[in-house]
């Protein structure tokens, strides 16, 4: 019976090797928590028999926390306390997965995954960064949005520009004679005397360059008595002013005509999802002896959706999306799970763990909440591995290995005597 005795001490203490072994293995894996073995005795068989031997009862993972490592980057987190972060193995629907490995990251498609390629989940929040469900069934993954707010195409254009009074009508330019008439065209800068840029939007937010043209059409400077001028608009290189605008001004240099917005040609350029309905107001215009043209102010109505610029985590696990045009969206909260008995938890590898009966089903929060703890972002988790209490466990174990085989080999020794005995 000591053989057997001495056998399974030897399998107990390859058993503490090999555990010890891979904690220090992993010291430098993020989230990695240690295991340890616990070890019970064999029952004997009755009250008089020595016992036979020891067994291990079973491998225990220890989910103290780990100390914290300063990475600076902005999609690293750790968690302070007693949480764990979700994860699934695909987008929808796939397998639950806990970590404590908070090294996070964004893929080809925009979601939100962890350092395996899961899908990290979050619960939805309203649009106060409140959380507006919980449970595991309200949690999703994470896709960041390109842009932010819907598309709307312009409908009103207005210009608040000073047109001064002292010019010269580009018909009466010397480009210009009997056999070269003079003709307004965008192309001839002498056929107009300002102009001015902008853009307009379509109903999808996509952007188009729009020029509003001026051209004095009589002028004081010329002879004529009174000045008078028209614009011309054109929207993707196409003309929305069949028939010019007529601009008229009042003696104290205030516009008079026209009072109201002017439709403009309803077109449909190049690209453009939809034809393109637009007025244009020419809101207090004026003109003036001797002063320059200025444009005080040039507005639209239209909408494109601002792109994303960035997106960020705070210690609360709210994650908000900046976007280009200034304005912030939040996007959800990440979900934070406990468990009744961690030490239950089924390993998967990569740090990552399942839910099993032993462990209870998961108990989903957010950052904050009692017992989850909070997240500390631009830092991870390191092991929980003390290098010191490893390598004196592993010289135990490595000694109790050779008390083992010390026993084991008297034991033969004793068989043997016996044997020669009878020989």
């Amino acid at each position: 019976m000591s053989f057997f005795t001495s056998l399974s001490g030897l399998r107990g203490a390859q058993t503490e090797l090999a555990t010890v072994s891979n904690n220090v293995a992993n010291v430098g894996t993020t989230g990695f928590k240690r295991s340890r073995v616990n070890f019970g005795d064999i029952m004997p068989p009755s009250q008089s028999s020595p016992g036979l031997g020891t067994q291990v009862q079973s491998i225990s993972q220890q989910f103290t926390q780990g100390g914290f490592e300063l990475s600076n980057r902005s999609l690293d987190l750790a968690i302070s306390g007693n949480g764990f972060f979700m994860s699934r193995s695909e987008s929808n629907g796939g397998q639950l997965l806990f970590s404590r490995n908070g090294a996070l990251a964004m893929n080809a498609q925009r979601f939100l995954v962890d350092s395996s390629g899961g899908y990290m989940q979050v619960l939805p929040v309203d649009s106060t960064g409140a959380t507006s469900a919980t449970g595991v069934g309200a949690a999703t993954s994470l896709q960041l949005p390109t842009t932010s707010g819907e598309p709307r195409a312009t409908a009103q254009l207005s210009l608040v520009a000073n047109l001064p009074r002292t010019v010269d009508r580009p018909a009466l330019r010397s480009a210009y004679s009997p056999s070269y008439p003079y003709q307004f065209s965008p192309t001839d800068p002498n056929s107009y005397n300002f102009s001015q840029q902008t853009r307009v939007f379509d109903s999808t937010g996509r952007a188009i360059p729009a020029t509003i043209y001026f051209v004095n059409e009589t002028s004081t400077t010329a002879g004529d008595p009174a000045d008078s001028w028209t614009a011309r608009v054109y929207i993707g290189g196409q003309s929305a002013t069949s028939t010019p605008i007529n601009l008229a001004f009042g003696s104290n240099g205030m516009l008079t005509s026209p009072t109201g917005a002017v439709a403009l040609d309803q077109l449909m350029p190049p690209g453009a999802s939809s034809p393109l309905d637009i007025s244009l107001t020419f809101s207090a215009g004026t003109q003036v002896n001797g002063g320059a043209f200025t444009v005080s102010g040039i507005t639209q109505d239209g909408i494109s959706p601002a792109a994303l610029s960035d997106f960020s985590i705070g210690s609360d696990g709210l994650i908000t999306a900046n976007f280009a045009d200034g304005t912030t969206q939040f996007l959800g909260r990440l979900a934070l799970a406990e468990f009744t008995n961690p030490d239950g938890l089924k390993r998967q590898g990569d740090a990552r763990w399942t839910a099993t009966n032993d462990s209870g089903v998961p108990l989903l929060g957010t950052a904050g909440e009692a017992g989850l703890g909070d997240i500390r972002t631009g830092m991870l988790e390191q092991a929980n591995v003390d290098l010191t209490e490893e390598l004196v466990a592993l010289i135990s174990a490595q000694r109790n290995f050779q008390a083992n085989a010390k026993a084991l080999d008297t034991a033969n020794q004793m068989t043997q005597s016996v044997i020669n005995l009878r020989s």
